[in-house]
């Protein structure tokens, strides 16, 4: 199974592509914040209008809750406004640039819950709405279960793969690493991924 996993472009298992499909259908719909503060740039608020959902829905994949990720890509837009004002042209590629910050967000904001938990109990959240009551059934929790038991930079590498679709270049570019170093990190995240998932079956 793991050989198969590491199929380039494609990733089998089921209960993996039935996760990212109802994330990318809206079935886990991360809501509406409102735009950025009015005095961003009229290009600014079209790319958060645009791509806001999709990099919420990114983010969710990387944190685990929606609340967070939806105050990731807010605080990803804010510092574009804070970082270039209206100057967007001074940016290559201003949506990968708001990626990369969703990712170097999500990063810090796990590293601060496990600093947080290692001294506060965790609290309790309040119940999923019901459309996403299925994602608590026990066949799907081991996916999300296996997905975090990864090395923080090996579930970065599998989500911006096969969730944002990205390529070993730009994703080598949104982390810092060498393209042999993502698709090392790919193969070793695949393996590790299928071998708890079959550990869990």
């Amino acid at each position: 199974m793991a050989a198969a996993l590491a199929c380039e472009g494609s990733f089998p298992h089921s209960r993996w592509r039935w996760l990212l499909a109802r994330i990318s259908q809206g079935r886990i719909d991360p809501g509406s914040k409102g735009r950025p503060a009015d005095t961003a740039s009229e290009e600014i608020g079209m790319l958060y209008r645009h791509r806001r959902l999709d990099l919420v829905r990114l983010a969710v994949l990387l944190v685990d809750d929606i609340p967070t990720a939806e105050d990731v890509v807010q605080e990803a837009f804010a510092g574009l406004y804070r970082r270039h004002g209206d100057a967007l042209d001074s940016i290559a590629d201003p949506e990968a640039y708001v990626r990369r910050s969703v990712v170097n967000t999500s990063r810090d904001v796990l590293r601060r819950r496990r600093t947080v938990r290692a001294f506060i109990p965790p609290r309790v959240l309040p119940a999923p709405p019901p459309e996403d009551e299925v994602l608590l059934k026990e066949e799907h929790q081991e996916v999300l279960r296996a997905l975090r038991q990864l090395t923080l930079r090996q579930r970065e590498v599998l989500v911006l793969r096969y969730w944002s679709n990205m390529t070993e270049a730009d994703i080598a570019t949104t982390l810092g690493l060498s393209r042999g170093a993502v698709k090392s990190t790919a193969s070793r995240a695949i393996a590790a991924l299928a071998r708890r998932l079959e550990e869990a079956s």
